[in-house]
């Protein structure tokens, strides 16, 4: 079987749920308005899927590697399927986080199976190459997907977009059908089960905990029991797996200082890159005024700098080692955050465009080391774990960004908007959303439009923050090693 075609449908497979986060934000508004969603409710329509998608990546990687990444890929992509048409006929913004649930559920299936059939596949040194370009699929199309939703939203309403991803989901599933093999480790050990239920409830309960914060107030005994509950539950796991002799996920493998730095990079990453393009689309389309095509096109110069650069990235990493163009990729992403932090109410394009350059640049440069670094840490009977944790670092981040970028912008949003002459119920309906805010209009429209842009200003600023401590940690954790990686710390017979 030629590796070339494999690499096509996994990457269309892949393509297809990492967008399916991303482009729904182009779809939010209209949604809200649709189905009178309030702010936590847009938040749970988005992060539904990644909490899920993010909680069974682990338990799903390790069915692939006992059962057949191919067929996890197949069951992955109906099942993934059958819900967005679900969602597509939905009426209510209940149902859709639930349907949301159930995509991430297939979604956890499939996106383990891609990255794993690819280094099962291509000899060692095409294997770099091969997920250079998987990890530019997964970076761009978040990005791609949300002009899809947009020019669909220039025709037809919201729920055509998750037509679409029936359409597109269905192509994957044949081509799945016939053209990607079955590999499996026919030695692989039975599913963790309790490992499995401590890390899914562990990840539940610290993202729902955040996404609720806003409304509960972040030091209020729900939230701090929501959180205390989640890093007891994490802690519980790790516990847990250091007395297994077939650990779900074996702790040691932090031990290993690439594994540690590209699993912290990638979570990273992708906090500040999904938190960023949930905050930004409303900015774009409630703020400025943007129609949902216009949004997404003004985010189609990320891309041109991030297919490049992850393409180039590999190179050099070979002529000038790893450390140098990861932690400059990281620190690329900061100042770009960083210029989008300034924007306001009246910022022309250009001022965007310069910093989702540099964002998108930093990405390309950052993601295909740290994506290497883990699989490249473990050996061949455990590619679908490594995979799983690959795509855990990624979905946990994205989750967490949504959760963290959307709480901060939430919290200072409501604590700026100030509305002293107009009646409480009409303030109070102002803030539970800027939505509401613009049905309403006059006279809270304007004061409602600054306040967000301020919860916008300090999430991007959080998440620069993100970016440059993750620069920080990649450089503390290679030190001065210069080679791509190092011994597992693991047995690999």
């Amino acid at each position: 079987m030629r590796p070339g075609p494999i690499l096509a449908v996994t990457s269309l497979a892949l393509g297809v749920v990492v967008s399916a986060m991303a482009s729904l934000n182009v779809a939010l508004p209209d949604m809200a308005i649709a189905s009178g969603a309030d702010q936590t409710q847009q938040s749970w329509i988005i992060d539904a899927y990644s909490l899920v998608f993010a909680a069974l990546l682990l338990p799903a990687g390790a069915l692939g590697d006992r059962f057949g990444r191919r067929r996890a890929l197949i069951i992955g992509l109906a099942i993934y399927g059958v819900a967005a048409v679900g969602a597509a006929l939905a009426s209510g913004p209940d149902m859709l986080i639930a349907l949301r649930a159930v995509m991430g559920f297939g979604a956890a299936l499939v996106m383990p199976a891609t990255l794993s059939t690819i280094t099962s596949t291509f000899a060692p040194e095409r294997r770099s190459r091969a997920v250079s370009i998987w990890a530019a699929v997964a970076g761009a199309s978040g990005v791609i997907g949300m002009l899809a939703s947009g020019l669909l939203l220039e025709r037809w309403s919201w729920p055509s977009v998750f037509w679409f991803n029936a359409g597109v989901v269905t192509v994957a599933l044949v081509g799945a059908l016939v053209l990607v093999p079955e590999s499996a480790e026919p030695g692989a050990p039975r599913i963790d089960v309790v490992g499995a239920v401590l890390a899914a409830a562990g990840v539940a309960a610290l993202v729902y905990a955040v996404i609720e914060a806003p409304v509960n107030g972040w030091t209020s005994a729900l939230t701090l029991a929501g959180l205390g509950a989640g890093v007891a539950l994490i802690a519980g796991f790790v516990t847990w797996e250091f007395t297994r002799e077939h650990p779900l996920l074996d702790p040691r493998l932090f031990g290993n200082r690439h594994f540690a730095a590209g699993a912290l990079s990638l979570t990273m990453q992708f906090f500040a890159l999904f938190g960023f393009m949930f905050v930004l689309m409303q900015y774009l389309q409630l703020v400025r005024g943007d129609s949902a095509l216009q949004a997404a096109v003004s985010l189609l110069v990320m891309p041109f700098g991030m297919v490049p650069a992850s393409r180039l990235s590999p190179w050099l990493s070979e002529r000038f080692g790893v450390p140098g163009p990861w932690t400059l990729g990281l620190l690329a992403l900061g100042v770009g955050l960083a210029v989008l932090s300034q924007l306001d109410a009246a910022s022309s394009y250009p001022a965007i465009a310069a910093g989702l350059i540099p964002l998108g640049a930093g990405l390309g440069l950052a993601m295909p080391p740290a994506t290497t670094a883990i699989t490249d840490a473990v050996p061949p009977r455990l590619q679908n774990v490594a995979s799983a944790v690959n795509d855990l670092a990624r979905e946990l981040g994205g989750a967490l960004g949504i959760a963290v970028l959307a709480s901060i912008l939430n919290g200072v949003y409501r604590a700026q908007l100030h509305l002293p002459a107009v009646p409480d119920a009409v303030a109070d309906a102002a803030r539970s959303s800027f939505t509401a805010a613009a049905k309403i209009g006059d006279p809270v429209i304007e004061p409602a439009r600054a306040a967000f842009t301020e919860g916008l200003n300090a999430a991007l600023l959080g998440a620069s923050g993100v970016a440059f401590a993750a620069a920080v940690a990649v450089a503390v954790l290679l030190g001065r090693q210069r080679s791509r990686t190092e011994q597992s710390v693991i047995d690999q017979e």
